[in-house]
């Protein structure tokens, strides 16, 4: 069972208890201030500009960070920063140009000293894990779950453009977060794994954004009965809380894992201080939790295995109105996969940061000891998460004991979690111990009238189903027999194919630019005014990053910012694009002198359109409720941008991530007062007049009115708040590479 506390507590002899008095003293006892403090560089505790020991990337992101660092003015990594080729390592889209990317990232890492992990190595959340993470450190990857809390290291994911900052020596710039207690106590009872109890933490806290851009610090004593590896699958998927960061009391079990890894040097005790205050508090009763189920299309969908099978009926309705509701020209029928036996699986996979841990797949395997897949529909795939884990399970046995029992062994892969391998067939249902369900993670173009879906599970549920034939069964109501297993590390291959080259740069080194390697597109600064028109809108409670941005084989023009830019929003909102072009068309003749008359008829409503179309900036926008929960790729927003987008009308941002994306980017980060209708739809517009005087004065309020295509006008109140100086230069440099370059002008 899971609980909320949104008052203040504090912990008093290793016990939550009510809080009295003025909290500012205590706070700082908590381990997070004390690291954050540690890497903080302002000297005021409540404004942080944090310095990170290391940063990671993937190759959907890194060629665009590197890219945007070299025209910067980068010239050397100025702390570890490794490279991992996990992500689309894969994919049979575009010819060349994945493996060109490849080719990049090894002369990048050569030219200004990085670290290169090729691909199937490792996935990057374990190669991080295993050589850069270590007690009271602070890590930056471009990617939503970077998440070290476990060991003691505070991981944030973030977009691209916050790593450029780290290697430019510059800083990451946030208020000082909440920090909120997971008290934990108890022991997970068998069948029991980290997804069930991660899911179910999820559940509790997504929906109300109890823990948004906050803190979560782990403690109690139910912590000493989780192995590492369980603490580690239960500490990436706070990512799905929308919490900032997490970390984690740390003992003798995480003493021992640096050990192991070699790297003893790297550990020591953190825990919090004594009447250490926190602004709320969960609590996490480890023995009562159960085996769980995620149903499509979000990780916080999320219901005991046994009351989803109680209620298959009715939950799957739920799911195929839901798919009706995002895809209009697709059926989903997954009541249809309800037999006598139990509700039918079509796939399972374990996988990933979350799933392909060495605990996961050892009781997966103990599960499946002696039995069978079966031959029929469900299949079963296994991705451990590093050569180094797959080397153990190898030795031993446990890779021979899954083969045996009709499992597949897949190399080190990110895939599976967002859509890139393993895509089921059309109305198919996979089970996945995986980080993220969202439409399309599977891999499936609705578009094209495909549609299958993603439940997520723990890796023991995941066996056990595979023993039944993939009918849905839960771990927690299964007698099995299984035994830990001690990890042993072999870092050796690493030491083979891995090249370390943080401080030996080697600057005579030429970039290795594959032919879809190309430089991003001329950007403007901010306009006085600013005319958009609405692009799309989107009414949805929630709004992920894989809407904005297709994963999947879209990923594979990650280097070619107008080919990438031609999927944005393409599984949403299709006519997004063409709409966004036509404006972008219409500003380039502004900008050549010319004077539309489309743009003109529009400013006359408002004005004197002669005297206005001069400074008034043309763009695309784009509304939605609450946007960008989910994947930190900065490509969210800047496909937008190179659209054309100015940009996003919100209530609210999903994540920090996602509006930093945009800042960085130029896309101006609107809100709306909860409540405050909005009736416009595509093709209206938003005009803002003033706006960049706006924003060099500080201004967080912005007067504005909507243009219905009607001919009706309704005026609104915008705002942008809590801008720090540099996000406003950046906003009127018209993104961070050309505020980086109006600086190294002034030098």
């Amino acid at each position: 069972m899971i609980t909320y506390q949104g008052k203040g507590v504090c912990l008093k002899d290793g016990k939550p208890q009510a809080f009295s008095g003025n909290p500012e003293e205590a706070r700082k006892k908590t381990i997070a201030y004390q690291i954050l403090q540690a890497h903080n560089l302002s000297g005021d505790d409540k404004r942080l500009r944090i310095r990170f020991d290391a940063l990671v990337s993937h190759d959907i992101t890194y060629v665009g960070i590197i890219q945007t660092a070299r025209a910067s003015g980068l010239k050397e990594f100025p702390m570890p920063y490794a490279m991992t080729n996990c992500h689309n390592s894969l994919c049979a889209v575009g010819g060349t140009i994945n493996e060109d990317d490849h080719v990049f990232g090894l002369s990048a890492a050569k030219k200004y000293g990085g670290i290169f992990v090729p691909a199937n190595q490792s996935v990057i959340h374990s190669y991080a894990r295993e050589e850069l993470a270590g007690c009271g450190k602070m890590i930056l990857g471009s990617d939503s779950h970077t998440r070290y809390g476990a060991l003691g290291t505070m991981g944030v994911g973030e977009g691209g453009p916050e790593l450029v900052k780290q290697l430019l020596n510059n800083t990451y710039d946030i208020g000082r977060p909440d920090v909120v207690l997971c008290y934990m106590t108890g022991k997970p009872k068998h069948g029991v794994g980290p997804h069930d109890v991660a899911l179910a933490l999820v559940k509790a806290v997504f929906a109300d954004g109890y823990v948004k851009n906050k803190v979560l610090e782990f403690a109690g004593p139910g912590i000493a009965s989780l192995p590492v590896d369980f603490r580690n699958g239960i500490d990436v998927m706070t990512t799905e809380t929308t919490c900032l960061s997490s970390i984690w009391e740390t003992d003798e079990e995480i003493s021992r894992y640096y050990t192991i890894h070699g790297r003893p040097e790297d550990y020591r005790k953190l825990e919090p201080g004594d009447g250490a205050y926190y602004d709320a508090m969960i609590t996490i009763e480890l023995d009562k939790m159960e085996s769980m189920i995620a149903l499509p299309f979000h990780p916080s969908n999320a219901y005991t295995i046994r009351e989803f099978n109680e209620n298959a009926e009715e939950l799957l309705a739920g799911v195929e109105k839901k798919a009706s509701e995002l895809f209009k020209n697709t059926r989903l029928n997954l009541r249809g996969k309800i037999t006598p036996r139990g509700v039918q699986a079509d796939q399972g996979i374990i996988a990933g940061c979350s799933g392909g841990l060495f605990d996961n797949i050892v009781e997966a395997a103990d599960i499946l000891t002696g039995c069978d897949t079966g031959n029929g529909a469900f299949s079963l795939s296994v991705y451990p998460t590093s050569v180094p884990v797959s080397l153990a399970l190898t030795r031993a046995g446990k890779t021979a004991d899954l083969l045996e029992a009709g499992a597949i062994i897949k190399p080190s892969f990110c895939g599976p979690c967002f859509g890139a391998g393993d895509v089921p067939a059309n109305n198919g249902l996979s089970l996945r111990h995986t980080t993220r369900n969202f439409p399309n993670r599977e891999g499936s173009k609705p578009g094209e009238s495909q549609i299958a879906t993603v439940a997520l599970m723990d890796a023991r549920s995941i066996a056990v189903t595979a023993r039944n034939g993939g009918v849905i069964t839960a771990a927690s109501e299964t007698a099995y027999d299984t035994e830990k297993l001690a990890y042993e590390f072999d870092n050796h291959v690493y030491q083979k194919r891995c090249y370390y080259g943080y401080k030996h740069p080697q600057p005579e080194t030429e970039l290795v630019l594959g032919p879809n390697i190309t430089d991003w597109p001329k950007m403007y600064p901010l306009g006085e005014n600013l005319l958009v028109k609405l692009a799309a809108v989107i009414r949805d409670p929630v709004t992920t990053t894989d809407e904005l941005i297709p994963s999947g084989e879209t990923s594979s023009y990650r280097s070619n910012p107008l080919r990438l830019a031609e999927f944005a929003l393409s599984r949403r909102v299709p006519e997004y694009v063409g709409r966004s072009k036509a404006a972008a068309r219409l500003e380039a003749q502004r900008i050549a002198g010319e004077q539309p008359a489309a743009l003109k008829s529009v400013l006359s409503r408002v004005g004197d359109a002669d005297a206005l179309l001069p400074d008034t900036q043309f763009g695309s926008c784009l509304f939605a409720m609450k946007p960008g929960d989910g994947s930190a790729r900065k490509q969210a927003a800047s496909c937008q941008k190179v659209l054309g987008g100015f940009a996003n009308i919100c209530y609210t941002y999903a994540t920090k991530r996602y509006r930093s994306n945009c800042i960085n980017w130029g896309i101006l980060p609107f809100t709306l007062e909860e409540g405050v209708p909005f009736d416009a739809e595509a093709d209206d517009y938003v005009f803002v007049p003033n706006v960049r005087s706006a924003i060099e004065s500080g201004a967080e309020e912005f007067p504005a009115v909507i243009l219905f295509a009607g001919g009706k006008k309704q005026d609104v109140k915008l705002y942008i708040k809590g801008l720090t100086d540099d996000e406003k230069s950046i906003l009127l440099q018209g993104c961070l590479m050309n505020y980086y370059a109006a600086r190294a002008k002034q030098k």
